[in-house]
C-alpha cells in the first residue's frame, strides 16, 4: 500500500505538507511537488507552499506528506514547459482532481521555525540599533507600495515597494474634441526591454523554481540560499558552495578556497573607495572594467532576489558595494546598481542586502546613499 501511494505521487501534484510556523504550531498547508529525487535510498519531495514565499519552498520526506488529500492535474491539462516560452507571468498549475488515498497515522518530529525577512521603513541608525530594516528588492517594472501582512514565516509573499527610485509623472494628453475622451482610460506602459528591468521569460520554467543551491559560505558566514541562481551544474549537487569574500569566486571545496585564499590579492572590491565613515565604505565597481566581479556579484544577489534577470550582461552597470572594515579586510555587506545611462533617470536598478546583515540599518543607509549620488 506504501509503494502504491508513493508511486501516486508526481510532479505536479497538490496535497497538503506538514510545516511549523514561528510559533512553533503544526499546519497544513496546500503545496505543490515541483521535484522528486532519491537520497540515501528515500524518496524526497521539493514542495511550493501555495500563496507562500518561494524562499519556504524545501526538500520534504513522505512522512510529511498528507497523501489522503492528494490532487492530481489531468492529463489533457497545459503544464509548464522547461523552454520557459510563453508570456512573462508565472505559468497557472493545471487543473487538478482530489484523490482519496489510505493513510496510517504517522508521528511528527519537531522541525526547525522557517525564518522571513520584513521590510520596514524608519531613519537609518547605527547598526546597534537593531529595530533598523533591510532591503532586498530587484525591480521588474512598476510595482505598486506594500506593507507586509504579517511577521509569521508563512505569510503570504507581500509585494516590496521601489524604493529609491526617481519616478516621472505620465502625462496624458487629451484631445477634447474626441468623442472618447471623457471615458478614456490611459495605455498601459509596455515592458522595458533593455537593461535589469527586462522581461525574464525564462524565469517560471520548471527548472528555476526550485533552490539548486544547498549552502553558501562566504568568509565567516553560511547563508542559505532562498532561490534559484545559474551556478554552473557541476556544483549545484554539493552540500556546500565555496565563496571567496573578497572577489566573490567560487569554488566546490574548501581545500580549493585555501589554496585561493593564498593566491587572491584583494582584500576589498575592486574599483574605488568613493566614501568611508568609521568602518563602513562604499566602493564604485564599473561591470565593463571588473566584468569576472560584477558576474560573480549577480550570481551570489540572486540567490536572495526572486526576479532578478541580470546575470551576464554588466557592461552597462555601475555596481556600489558596501562593506565593514576589520583587521582582515573590507568584508561586503550589500549592494545596489544602477544604469550608466537611464533613459528613466532611475537611480537604482538592483538593491540588496545579505541576509547576516539584514534588520540592522544597513538597507536604509544603501537606499539613502542611493539617492546622494
Amino acid at each position: 500500500m506504501a509503494e502504491q501511494m508513493l508511486s501516486e505521487i508526481t510532479e505536479g501534484c497538490r496535497l497538503p505538507v506538514l510545516r511549523r510556523n514561528q510559533q512553533n504550531e503544526e499546519e497544513w498547508p496546500l503545496a505543490e511537488v515541483l521535484g522528486i529525487k532519491e537520497q540515501n535510498g528515500r524518496k524526497q519531495y521539493y514542495v511550493h507552499y501555495v500563496d507562500f514565499n518561494k524562499r519556504l519552498d524545501e526538500w520534504v520526506t513522505y512522512d510529511r506528506l498528507d497523501v489522503r488529500r492528494m490532487q492530481i492535474p489531468r492529463k489533457d491539462a497545459k503544464t509548464p514547459t522547461k523552454n520557459g516560452s510563453g508570456s512573462c507571468s508565472r505559468p497557472g498549475s493545471p487543473d487538478r482532481e482530489m484523490v482519496v488515498c489510505p493513510r496510517p497515522f504517522l508521528h511528527f518530529p519537531h522541525r526547525d521555525r522557517p525564518t522571513n525577512c520584513q521590510v520596514n521603513w524608519h531613519a537609518w541608525e547605527p547598526p546597534s540599533a537593531a529595530t533598523a530594516p533591510s532591503l532586498c528588492e530587484e525591480p521588474a517594472g512598476s510595482i505598486p507600495k506594500s506593507n507586509p501582512s504579517s511577521q509569521n514565516g508563512g505569510s503570504r509573499r507581500p509585494l516590496v515597494s521601489m524604493v529609491g527610485r526617481k519616478r516621472k509623472a505620465l502625462s496624458m494628453p487629451m484631445d477634447e474634441d474626441s468623442q472618447d475622451s471623457s471615458d478614456s482610460v490611459p495605455a498601459v506602459p509596455l515592458p522595458r526591454q533593455t537593461g535589469s528591468l527586462v522581461c525574464d521569460k525564462s524565469h517560471d520554467d520548471i527548472v528555476t523554481r526550485m533552490k539548486n543551491i544547498e549552502c553558501i559560505e562566504l568568509g565567516r558566514h553560511r547563508l542559505k540560499p532562498w532561490y534559484f541562481s545559474p551556478y554552473p551544474q557541476e556544483l549545484t549537487s554539493l552540500p556546500v558552495l565555496y565563496l571567496c569574500e573578497f572577489c566573490l569566486k567560487y569554488f566546490k571545496s574548501l581545500k580549493c578556497l585555501q589554496r585561493h585564499m593564498h593566491k587572491c590579492s584583494l582584500r576589498h572590491p575592486p574599483g574605488n573607495e568613493i566614501y568611508r565613515k568609521n568602518h563602513i565604505s562604499f566602493f564604485e565597481i564599473d561591470g565593463r572594467k571588473n566584468k569576472n566581479y560584477s558576474q560573480n556579484l549577480c550570481l551570489l544577489a540572486k540567490c536572495f532576489l526572486d526576479h532578478k534577470t541580470l546575470y551576464y550582461d554588466t557592461d552597462p552597470f555601475l555596481f556600489y558595494v558596501m562593506t565593514t572594515y576589520d583587521c582582515k579586510g573590507f568584508h561586503i555587506v550589500g549592494y545596489f546598481s544602477k544604469e550608466k545611462e537611464s533613459t528613466e533617470d532611475y537611480n537604482v536598478a538592483c538593491i540588496l542586502t545579505l541576509p547576516p546583515y539584514q534588520r540592522k540599518g544597513y538597507g536604509t543607509l544603501l537606499i539613502e546613499f542611493s539617492k546622494s549620488l
